[in-house]
């Protein structure tokens, strides 16, 4: 029998788990075709993790502002160079073939002029470790070696606000508040722990609780929780070829 789950009620389009993306300051991304870009003032945005710093991009019919990660050590009215010909210094953007080996950078862009994907939470950084012709490899926060395109661009340094995981949150109420304010679901309850109208997995009838997660891709709304579709189930037979 079917059951209406917590976590099949995201994703509905009600207003409980949406991102409350009308409060943003706005998306923070490295300008394309600019060269420098002077800090107007440092923001802090409820959609991200770390600090934002509002810019100044001169242009043909004046400036325009605009939005960028933070980097460690930046300051209103810094100016920072954005190319090729950029100086190796925190908070300046260049290209990955530019940068050598062994330097911290963040917000290192997945295709060439998108702007940054990857490493923007606060505190993060990730290390040049290797530079081959396929492409730059970048030790990433994860210990993950990843490798991208040459002409992809990055910032010079590490992510501000490095320290806000340092203060413990010692109540449970201070994290609900906390994810409330970016509507994530908190407390996340197990499915053994839950009751066995609320989840598949739940019961109270043993100590034992819970069933074998592997299930069907067919299987009804209600049910579809736990090992999806696996490639195998049961024990793996027959012997193993020593390679």
């Amino acid at each position: 029998m079917g059951k209406r789950l917590i976590q099949q009620a995201r994703g509905k389009g009600g207003p409980t788990y949406r991102a409350p993306s009308f409060n943003y300051k706005g998306e923070a991304k490295v300008r394309y075709n600019i060269s420098e870009a002077e800090i107007k003032d440092i923001v802090k945005c409820r959609g991200h993790s770390a600090p934002l710093i509002e810019v100044l991009y001169p242009t043909e019919n004046g400036t325009q502002t605009g939005l960028m990660i933070a980097s460690e050590g930046l300051r209103v009215g810094q100016k920072l160079q954005i190319g090729s010909d950029s100086v190796i210094k925190n908070g300046n953007v260049l290209p990955l073939m530019e940068i050598p080996e062994g330097t911290r950078i963040f917000n290192i862009e997945s295709v060439p002029g998108d702007g940054g994907k990857f490493i923007r939470a606060g505190g993060s950084f990730g290390i040049i470790v290797g530079k081959t012709k396929d492409g730059i490899k970048v030790k990433l926060p994860s210990k993950k070696v990843k490798v991208f395109n040459i002409r992809c661009r990055a910032t010079i340094g590490r992510v501000a606000g490095s320290g806000r995981k340092e203060k413990p949150f010692l109540k449970a109420g201070n994290k609900y508040y906390y994810k409330k304010a970016k509507n994530k679901l908190y407390p996340v309850v197990s499915g053994t722990a839950q009751n066995a109208v609320d989840h598949p997995f739940g019961n109270s009838r043993s100590l034992r609780k819970g069933r074998s997660r592997p299930i069907s891709r067919h299987a009804p709304p209600g049910r579809k929780v736990g090992l999806i579709s696996p490639k195998q189930t049961g024990r793996k037979r027959g012997k193993i070829e020593k390679k």
